[in-house]
């Protein structure tokens, strides 16, 4: 288990139990996002114990550990992406498919950092979603 992660959860005056080691290394080892569900599968698949009430008990963990972040949420389903060791990045969502893409701008970077700054705001993250259509949705509705 990752030690930052095993501080933190001992921080918290819980136990770095094997589920979670589990549920952490799966995320880790993950490319892009995942549902918990898709993640209770890919477990499963591998001959884990795991349930599935764990691996929902833990993302909050891993969120509040800044572990993961929520990319998405569409009513009560969301998906996550693991941000250990990741380059920060920004999304956009298309509505009509989901479809999501990845971007980094330094000029939105500088606008959020200067906006703190006027505002003597310490910033410790953010997260910023933009909604729309992608081209390959507004393309089939231009054809139709």
């Amino acid at each position: 288990m990752d030690n930052r992660f095993r501080d933190f959860i001992a921080g918290k005056g819980l136990k770095a139990t094997k589920e979670r080691a589990e549920i952490l290394q799966e995320i880790i080892g993950t490319v892009g996002h995942f549902d918990p569900d898709e993640l209770y599968f890919r477990l499963r698949a591998k001959g884990s114990k795991v349930s599935r009430a764990s691996i929902y008990r833990t993302i909050p963990l891993l969120i509040e550990g800044r572990f993961i972040d929520e990319v998405e949420r569409v009513g009560k389903h969301a998906h996550y992406e693991c941000v250990v060791g990741g380059q920060h990045h920004d999304h956009m969502i298309c509505i009509k498919c989901g479809a999501v893409l990845e971007f980094y701008s330094p000029t939105l970077e500088d606008l959020q950092d200067d906006l703190c700054r006027q505002h003597r705001f310490s910033k410790v993250r953010h997260h910023l979603e933009i909604l729309g259509v992608c081209s390959a949705c507004d393309a089939g509705e231009t054809q139709e």
